[in-house]
Parts: C-alpha cells; sequence; structure tokens
C-alpha cells in the first residue's frame, strides 16, 4: 500500500487506502475499522473540512441571489406597474403568464446543468466551470436590475429585459449547480471507515456515508438560508420598487465570487476526465450491439450466480471479439452500469418538483386571495426555508442519530419515500385552503388579482403547508443530493448530479400541463390532481426500489471487507 503524499494534521500514519485516495490517512487515535467495528460500534459523521465551508458559503450567496430575484417575479409579471389599490406589478401579464413563465425559468435553470457538467468534465474542471459560469450569472442580474427601472418598465423594456435575464441566469445557475454539489464532498478527503477514541474513551465508527449525507445536510441548509432574501426582495418590492429589489441580490452575487475565490488554496480540486457522455455512449451502444449479437448467436455469458449478465456488460473489452476499437476498460464499464443503476432512482422525481414547484407560483396566488395582513402576499413562502433552518439540525443532530442508537437506519430508499408522502400530503391540505377560499365570500372563486380585493379568510391557514413541503425536502431533496453524489462513480459525479438536477426540469414540463387549469376557479382541482399524482408516484417507487436500501447496504459492507495484503502498513 502506498504512502500518502497529503497528511491532514501534524501526527499521521502514512497507510492510505489507496493512491487515489492519498488524503485518506489515520491521525493520532485513529485506527482502520475491522469487521466486527463494522458491525458493532456506533457510526458517527466526521467533522467537516474548513474547504467544505467555503463552497456552503459560496452556495448561501449563489442561493441568496437566486431566491431574491425569484421571489418577486409571480407579482412582477403578473400584476400592472404602480396600479392603485393594488399589489405591486410591472408586466401586467396575469396569472397564466406568470405561472408560466415562472415554469420556464424553473425548466432552464436546471437543463443548463447537464451543460455545466460536460464542461467541467471535458476541459475545465470544477473550480474554473464554477467561475466561468458566475459571470454569465452577474451579467444575467445587471439585465434583470436594469430593465425592472421605472423608465424601463415605462417604456416596455420589463418583459424583454426578464427573458434575456431569465436566459442568462438558467445559464449561470446551471452551470454552478452541476459543480458546487459535488465539488463540497470532494472537500471529505476520507474513504475508509474507521475507529476513533473519544475523550471519555469510548470508541466510535467514523462513517463516511453519514460524514456526507452530513454535509449535504448543511449544504442544503445553507441555501435555505440564502433562501431567506425573498424576504427582504419582497418588502423591497412593496415599498420601494422592484429594481431596489433585484439590486441587493445582484451585489450579493459579487460577494459570492469573492468569497469562493478566497477559498481557492483549500480546495481539493479534481481534474477534467474527459467527456464522459460521449464515451458513454459510444460504451452504451457497444453493450446494446454485442448484446443483440451474443442473443443471436446464443453465447449469452453467465456470472457467478448463474444469471445472464447485464446487456452494458457486453461492452467491456473482456467480453468482447474485437476489443481494438474500445478506449475504455473493464472498470468503466462497471461504473456507467452503476451510474445507470443509480439515475433509474430519480425516476419519480419529476413528480415531486412538481409539487415543490407550486410554492413560487400557485400558492403565491392562492395568498395574494387571502387576508395577508400588512405584508406581501410573496412573502408567504419564505415559511418554507425558515422551516428548513429550523429542521435540519434537528434532523442531523437528533432524529437521524436518535435512530441509529435505536438500532434503526432510515437508508435513502425510506427518506424518500417518506419525503414523496409527506409532499403529497401537503398538496392535499393546499387544495383543501383552497377550497375554503372559494367558499368565503366577498369573492368565492373570482377573488383577488389586482384590484378585486380578497377574501376574508387568513393566510395564517397555508402555514401548515409549507411546513409539510418543508419536511418532504429534507427527506426527498436533500437525500437525493446525497445519493447522486455516493452512488456516482468517481468520473462521472458531475454528470449524474446534473441529471438527478435535470428532473427538477422535468417537474417544470409537467407544471406547463397544469397552466389552463392553473387560475380560478380551478386551483382545487390542481392541488388536488398533483396530491394525487404525488401519492401514486410514492407507491410506485417503493414498490420498485425498496430493495436498494438492502442491496446498497451490502455494497458498503463489501468495499470495507479487509482484504489481508502483504504489504499492508
Amino acid at each position: 500500500m502506498s504512502s500518502a503524499s497529503i497528511k491532514q494534521g501534524v501526527n499521521t500514519y502514512a497507510e492510505a487506502l489507496h493512491p487515489e485516495h492519498e488524503g485518506d490517512v489515520l491521525q493520532e487515535g485513529e485506527r482502520w475499522a475491522t469487521e466486527e467495528d463494522m458491525s458493532t460500534l456506533r457510526r458517527v459523521a466526521d467533522k467537516i473540512p474548513m474547504a467544505a465551508y467555503f463552497i456552503v458559503l459560496t452556495e448561501f450567496c449563489e442561493r441568496f441571489t437566486y431566491y431574491g430575484i425569484t421571489g418577486p417575479f409571480q407579482n412582477y409579471i403578473s400584476n400592472g406597474y404602480q396600479v392603485p389599490n393594488s399589489r405591486p406589478g410591472a408586466i401586467d401579464g396575469g396569472q397564466q403568464m406568470a405561472t408560466g413563465l415562472s415554469n420556464f425559468f424553473q425548466f432552464f435553470c436546471y437543463l443548463c446543468p447537464i451543460l455545466g457538467a460536460i464542461i467541467a468534465d471535458q476541459w475545465l474542471g470544477k473550480y474554473k466551470t464554477i467561475l466561468l459560469f458566475s459571470l454569465v450569472y452577474i451579467l444575467g442580474n445587471l439585465v434583470l436590475t436594469l430593465t425592472a427601472l421605472p423608465v424601463s418598465i415605462r417604456a416596455g423594456g420589463a418583459l424583454p429585459g426578464l427573458v434575456i435575464a431569465m436566459i442568462t441566469i438558467g445559464l449561470g445557475t446551471g452551470g454552478i449547480k452541476a459543480n458546487v454539489s459535488p465539488m463540497v464532498a470532494e472537500q471529505y478527503p476520507r474513504f475508509r471507515p474507521f475507529v476513533r477514541k473519544l475523550k471519555s474513551g469510548k470508541e466510535v465508527l467514523v462513517d463516511r456515508e453519514l460524514t456526507v449525507q452530513s454535509i449535504f445536510n448543511w449544504f442544503y441548509w445553507a441555501i435555505n438560508v440564502g433562501g431567506l432574501s425573498a424576504i427582504a426582495t419582497t418588502e423591497l418590492e412593496a415599498n420601494v420598487d422592484f429594481w431596489a429589489a433585484y439590486l441587493l441580490p445582484t451585489l450579493m452575487f459579487i460577494c459570492c465570487i469573492a468569497v469562493f475565490w478566497l477559498g481557492r488554496n483549500k480546495y481539493i480540486m479534481s481534474k477534467p476526465t474527459g467527456s464522459i457522455v460521449i464515451k458513454a455512449y459510444r460504451t452504451g451502444r457497444a453493450g446494446l450491439r454485442n448484446y443483440r449479437l451474443a442473443k443471436k448467436e446464443n453465447r449469452l455469458v453467465m456470472n457467478e450466480n448463474g444469471k445472464k449478465v447485464s446487456w452494458i456488460d457486453y461492452a467491456k473489452p473482456s467480453l468482447a471479439t474485437d476489443p481494438c476499437f474500445m478506449d475504455w476498460d473493464d472498470r468503466f464499464v462497471d461504473e456507467l452500469r452503476t451510474a445507470i443503476r443509480s439515475c433509474k432512482i430519480f425516476l419519480c422525481y419529476p413528480i415531486f418538483w412538481l409539487c415543490y414547484g407550486q410554492i413560487s407560483n400557485n400558492l403565491i396566488s392562492q395568498s395574494g386571495q387571502m387576508n395577508t395582513g400588512s405584508v406581501p402576499n410573496d412573502i408567504m413562502q419564505n415559511i418554507d426555508p425558515l422551516c428548513i433552518i429550523i429542521l435540519i439540525p434537528v434532523f442531523d443532530l437528533l432524529i437521524y442519530p436518535g435512530f441509529r442508537r435505536c438500532g434503526l437506519e432510515l437508508r435513502p430508499v425510506t427518506r424518500i419515500t417518506i419525503g414523496f408522502l409527506v409532499a403529497a400530503l401537503a398538496m392535499a391540505y393546499a387544495a383543501i385552503i383552497q377550497h375554503l377560499v372559494y367558499t368565503t365570500g366577498p369573492y368565492y372563486t373570482h377573488p383577488a388579482e389586482g384590484e378585486n380585493g380578497f377574501n376574508n379568510i387568513s393566510a395564517g391557514l397555508q402555514v401548515p403547508a409549507y411546513i409539510l413541503i418543508a419536511i418532504a425536502e429534507i427527506f426527498a431533496s436533500v437525500t437525493g443530493l446525497e445519493y447522486a453524489y455516493k452512488q456516482a462513480p468517481e468520473s462521472m459525479k458531475s454528470i449524474v448530479m446534473s441529471i438527478f438536477l435535470f428532473t427538477n426540469a422535468g417537474g417544470s414540463i409537467l407544471a406547463f400541463c397544469f397552466n389552463s387549469i392553473a387560475v380560478n376557479p380551478h386551483l382545487v382541482e390542481n392541488f388536488a390532481i398533483v396530491s394525487g399524482l404525488m401519492g401514486a408516484f410514492t407507491a410506485l417507487f417503493y414498490v420498485c426500489f425498496r430493495h436498494y436500501d438492502q442491496r446498497d447496504a451490502e455494497e458498503i459492507m463489501d468495499k470495507t471487507m479487509f482484504e489481508k495484503q502483504a504489504d499492508e502498513y
């Protein structure tokens, strides 16, 4: 076993897991875990490295910008500019245009991560790609801010400026999101489980899986702290103007670039590995071709368990009759099979994102039909990030460790299933509230849009819906990020993460299908159908993937079985 060239402290030992993970070295008071340790000691997460905190802070600033500009979108698009006795607005496009453009923006933002992943893997690496797309992002912020000035709104520049800004910001945020999530987890250099003796003398098993889970929990926590920027921007929208509401996030994004750049000497940076997408396509095509040929010639291969190997295995040079044209090895095929299998679990996520997307459009419109007192209606959406900020530490420090102490492990598929179920309940509750809105006077089924007023029902009734959505995010969204990173092979982390993020774009496409009923008096049907779809897909998801938890647990154990090596220690 080769010596590690990177040492993580003053007192470290030279044993590394293998040459690819040179940061995986023992420190004083630590030893490698044995099979017995794996089954008997309490599993805990390790400390999060300082480099990861720089990236978490960067993500906070970026999300501050993103949610700060999107918070006022619904009012900015749907309402007219400075209409007496009306909510703030600029474009006067109505609720359907506002919902449609919001869905387009969300779709485009989550389509672009694929481009960002390809650029990072092929040419620039994650660090330089994030910097490049940050410049694109800030250009879009400037366009949005300048076209929101009163002179531009009165001249009709608000709508074209908004569309240009949406496209530019979408490119920027997409390129950043594909790379920032895997990069934050890459900052933790330990791979092999090890035992650490606490000050009390008790030994615990430090587990990489739990550490990555903790990193993504706090990463998502920072996202939602940044999401509170919509409180400030919606207040600026109501009390100053839209240009001020968009200027604040623009200035924050300058801080985002500065923070990310300041941490440059601390980051663990993976080098570009070439275009995984093109290589994966060629590998998959070779696998299908060779499988069909083997089937036709009745020479299908069996594995050690007597079962037929997967079609992708026929892309392995070791099984090919003519491997000379293959510029990949058997290991790459195994990694691609793992990536494909991991991506299957994302198939139900578009329905979840359809539920989540109601926060930024239809739930805002619902609160506009209710009595919000002296606060803007679009400030209600900030209940969701507030709940997440409170609940993530509770889950990370109390609930998840509490389950582990009781011998129960909430593994990824279980957590995602719970998240999907809670999201379905949130939409069912929203449908009930919308029914109450429609059955309350004075406007009943045609309440507030602009000067028409609102029904006499308190917007406080919306709060449980936001709480349920926040809980659903912690179980489903955070776990999805974690799963996309942990299950992806080293060479495919950006592309697998971008595929997970693309499911959000799928949710936006589905939302377009609901545009015809995303308007009064059909919002009850809108929320009810979304709830029913989410409930049905929750059951389907669990039936199809419940065995993944057991399989993944077995694979983790297999990876940490320690063979006797001649050169060990």
